[in-house]
């Protein structure tokens, strides 16, 4: 916290730095300004920094004051920069526009109300609302931009935070529902075998080749295998989940118990669908785990084959090595109508990569160029082979998508508020280059028309030699007008610069003196 509220005073400095370079270039007595001018706008300045954290829109109106001050056309060099800069950080800051709006309004309003103040006319008031316009207005809208492209990465970044989470939350569901079926895989496998025990203890209990004591042990070990079966099942119904075992405990099976891949292949072409299975490599026992798992992944994959694609043509393939065992199966694009498809949470492949993984093999997947899709497990085949460790989760596929969409709609948004507020400025240049120049030409006096007028020839502000709109008035620092003159008139000796100009002045409605002013 205190190293944060550091920096920010550390910023604030450099801005107020920054901001005061102007006014004390433009403002010192050299200039035509005063050092009590320079100190206001100083300590002016460092206030509108202050409380621009806080009150963005109390340190423009702080900087339009000051700017005002200056000159009532509210565009002044030693103040342009601090309009500019407050203006956008109004706009970054603050969240809400109904005050910045009525800000606005009120200082296009005072720009009109001091027209008669100043002894000006009405293009003061239009000068005003054109600084506005381009000082304050765009970088205000440009703050804006840049704080809802803030909000947008933001919330872009959060939503994919929080769908990455329900994603990694459901995998681990789907793990441990994985591990329950596992479970209960177990118990139809053992609980078989104990049950076959117990039937062969029973026989043995009551075989009369036996004595009396061997008929006892066949008993006691009869009930231990009993036991055994009740204790199994009550440990795989808390294994269970509710959707297994529909709050029971226990379930039957989906399918039959020690049911091979030959069996899961001829079911699925008896139900209509086109798979073909190979089998490679030489014969020999597979341990229960990997057995089980190359079962699940068969079945899953014809499932979602028949699912997803079809009329597909499915290839099912076992290549046994040595000491590993590889089980792929792969199907092209569907040919078929699918029906209506049944909610699917996508997880499907997650609980197949568990159940590979717990057998210490590792499970691929991926779409093929024709539009069909391929399961690939590699599985040992050593008896008690470790689980293969957690591979690292993957970026989510749906938060990548919003995160890409989020960035796309954050790139179009900047470009407009970058690109709408250079086209204003730019039309509204183009307007006021071309009303300055029409402007200046009907105040610009050509030079042959100026020495084709002679002392005493009569003269009036509409002649024909004359532009049809003099200057206002004379411009700053130039030569007192002669004496006994009843008016004198002032136009532009060039179509660009402020000076010089030529003076005519008149007495009785003639020319009474010509020059050419500095």
């Amino acid at each position: 916290m205190r190293r944060e509220r550091l920096r920010e005073l550390v910023l604030d400095l450099g801005l107020w730095g920054v901001l005061v370079c102007p006014v004390l270039l433009r403002l010192d007595p050299d200039d035509g300004g005063s050092w009590g001018q320079v100190a206001v706008g100083v300590v002016g300045l460092g206030v509108a920094v202050a409380v621009c954290r806080v009150l963005p829109l109390l340190a423009l109106a702080l900087a339009v004051a000051l700017s005002l001050a200056t000159s009532p056309e509210l565009f002044t060099p030693p103040y342009a920069l601090a309009l500019v800069v407050f203006g956008y950080l109004a706009g970054r800051r603050r969240r809400h526009t109904r005050a910045a709006l009525a800000l606005f309004a009120a200082i296009a309003a005072l720009g009109f109300a001091l027209v008669p103040l100043s002894d000006g006319n009405v293009s003061q008031g239009f000068t005003v609302v054109l600084v506005l316009a381009l000082a304050i207005v765009a970088p205000w809208l440009t703050g804006r931009y840049v704080r809802q492209y803030a909000r947008l990465v933001r919330a872009g970044w959060e939503l994919a935070a929080r769908m990455e989470r329900e994603q990694a939350a459901a995998a681990d569901r789907e793990r441990l529902r994985e591990r329950s079926r596992i479970a209960g895989d177990m118990h139809d496998s053992l609980g078989h075998d104990l049950a076959l025990i117990a039937l062969r203890a029973a026989a043995l209990e009551v075989d009369p080749g036996l004595g009396a004591r061997q008929q006892a042990a066949a008993g006691e070990l009869r009930v231990a295998a009993a036991d055994a079966t009740a204790r199994l099942r009550d440990i795989i119904g808390v294994l269970r989940t509710d959707e297994d075992g529909e709050g029971k405990g226990t379930s039957a099976p989906t399918t039959p118990v020690g049911e091979t891949v030959e069996a899961v292949v001829e079911r699925a072409r008896a139900s209509g669908l086109r798979v073909e299975l190979t089998v490679t490599g030489p014969g020999g026992e597979t341990p229960p785990m990997v057995d089980r798992a190359v079962h699940r992944l068969v079945v899953e994959s014809l499932t979602n084959a028949a699912r997803h694609a079809p009329g597909a043509q499915v290839q099912v393939a076992l290549e046994r090595a040595a000491d590993t065992l590889t089980v792929s199966v792969s199907n092209g694009p569907g040919t078929g109508v699918r029906g209506e498809r049944e909610p699917s949470g996508g997880t499907g492949l997650v609980g197949l990569d568990e159940r590979v993984r717990l057998a210490g093999g590792l499970l691929t997947h991926r779409a093929r160029a024709d539009g069909g899709f391929a399961v690939r497990a590699v599985m040992p085949l050593a008896p008690g082979a470790p689980a293969a460790p957690t591979p690292a989760r993957p970026a989510a596929p749906t938060s990548v998508r919003e995160r890409d969409r989020a960035r796309q709609e954050v790139r179009r948004g900047l470009a407009q508020a970058i690109w709408i507020p250079l086209a204003l400025v730019a039309a509204l240049g183009v307007v006021m280059l071309v009303f300055g120049l029409w402007t200046q030409s009907r105040s610009f006096l050509d030079r042959d028309d100026y020495v084709s007028l002679h002392v005493g020839d009569p003269l009036s502000a509409d002649a024909e030699r004359l532009p049809p709109h003099p200057l206002d008035g004379p411009p700053a620092d130039v030569p007192p007008e002669p004496s006994g003159m009843d008016r004198c008139l002032y136009y532009r000796a060039t179509l660009t610069a402020t000076v010089p100009v030529y003076r005519l002045c008149l007495v009785d409605g003639r020319l009474a003196d010509k020059a050419v002013v500095e």
